[in-house]
C-alpha cells in the first residue's frame, strides 16, 4: 500500500493507494482510504495506518521541523524497523507532468507545486489557473502542455480579514464563515468580510484574464481550479468559470508515484 501525506497549514490530510492499481486508467483519486486530523491529532494516525500494509510513503510538509518529526515518529511507531521507501517530496524543476518555471525551481512550495502536478494530471492539455485557498490564497498559471511560468501569493480569506479587524481601530474580530449577499454591505462585520472576498475573488479573476491572454486562447478556455478550505466561501462570488477539486496535493503526489512506476 503506498500512504500519501499531506501536512498543511492547518490540517494533516492522508490517503492510502493499492501500489498494484497505479497506473491503471481512472485511479487517479480512488483511494483504498483517506483521512484528514488536526495538527495536534496527528499521534492518533498510528491506529490507522498500522492497519494498511504500508509499503511506501511520500510526503509534502509546509507546516515546518516540528511537524516533519511529528510525522517521522509518527510512522516510526507504524513501521519500525521495517525498510519502507519514504519520499519527502519536494519541488523540482521537472516532475509529474509539470515543467517548474521558478527561478529557483526547489524554492516553489512543494503543496504548490503537487497541486499543479494534480490539476494538470486531472485536466491535461488546457491551461489553468491554480488557486488554492487556505491560510495562504496561491494562484498559479499553467499552461496547455504543463509548463509553470510563475504565480501569485496573497493572505488567506481568514488572515486578511483577521488582519484588518485586529489592526483597525475599533473593528471588531471578523468570523470567516461570515455569509455577504451584497458587495456593498450595511453594517462593519459585512463590509470587511465584502472587501476582503472581493480582493480574493479579484485576484484570481485578474490571474484568469492575464493566463488567457498570455496564452493566446479564446476566452474561457483557461480552466480555474478552487481548491483549499475556502474555496466554497469564494466560489459564489466568482465571475469566472471554475472547478472545485479537493485533495489537490494528495492527488498530486498519487501523480508522480504514477509516472515514476511507468518510468
Amino acid at each position: 500500500m503506498l500512504l500519501l501525506v499531506d501536512a498543511g497549514n492547518t490540517r494533516v490530510k492522508w490517503a492510502a493507494v493499492s501500489t498494484d492499481s497505479l497506473g491503471e486508467p481512472d485511479t487517479l483519486g480512488r483511494w483504498e482510504a483517506s483521512g484528514s486530523v488536526a495538527h495536534a491529532q496527528v499521534p492518533e494516525l498510528t491506529s490507522v495506518w498500522r492497519a494498511l500494509q504500508i509499503g511506501h510513503v511520500i510526503l509534502s510538509n509546509v507546516a515546518g521541523q516540528a511537524m516533519r518529526d511529528e510525522l517521522g515518529k509518527a510512522l516510526l511507531s507504524v513501521l519500525g524497523l521495517r525498510p519502507v521507501p519514504m519520499e519527502w517530496f519536494a519541488s523540482e524543476q521537472q516532475l509529474g507532468g509539470i515543467r517548474n518555471g521558478y527561478r529557483h525551481p526547489a524554492l516553489l512550495g512543494c503543496d504548490r507545486f503537487a497541486s499543479m502536478i494534480g490539476a494538470h494530471a486531472l485536466f491535461p492539455g488546457q491551461p489553468l489557473i491554480v488557486a488554492t485557498c487556505g491560510t495562504a490564497t496561491t494562484v498559479d498559471a499553467v499552461t496547455a502542455d504543463g509548463v509553470f511560468p510563475g504565480g501569485m501569493i496573497l493572505p488567506g480569506l481568514g488572515v486578511m480579514a483577521a488582519s484588518l479587524a485586529k489592526n483597525t481601530a475599533q473593528l471588531p474580530q471578523v468570523a470567516e464563515n461570515l455569509a455577504i449577499a451584497n458587495p456593498f454591505a450595511d453594517h462593519t462585520e459585512a463590509a470587511i468580510v465584502s472587501g476582503c472576498i472581493s480582493a480574493q475573488a479579484g485576484a484570481i479573476e485578474r490571474a484568469v484574464a492575464a493566463h488567457t491572454l498570455s496564452q493566446g486562447v479564446a476566452e474561457g478556455a483557461v480552466q480555474c481550479i478552487l481548491s483549499g478550505g475556502a474555496a466554497d466561501l469564494l466560489a459564489p462570488h466568482l465571475s469566472v468559470p471554475h472547478r472545485k477539486v479537493d485533495n489537490l496535493v494528495l492527488l498530486g503526489l498519487q501523480t508522480v508515484a504514477i509516472h515514476k512506476k511507468q518510468c
